[in-house]
């Protein structure tokens, strides 16, 4: 936990990409579920600034 969090503040490939990816399924997660609006709602946005996010990530150094 740890590494996670200081290759954060490093700005490492490894982590950024695992959240770009996390946000990227909650995104699709959100998009699939039948019972909350605002999640549906915000399913969108949420996946674009994932896919976005791992876009630019991908350019950091290991």
């Amino acid at each position: 936990m740890t590494s996670f969090i200081q290759g954060i503040c490093k700005f490492r490939r490894g982590p950024w990409e695992m959240l770009a990816t996390i946000l990227i399924a909650l995104g699709v997660f959100m998009l699939m579920q039948p019972f909350v609006m605002w999640a549906y709602t915000y399913s969108f946005i949420t996946t674009l600034i994932g896919t976005v996010m791992f876009i630019i990530v991908s350019h950091f150094p290991e």
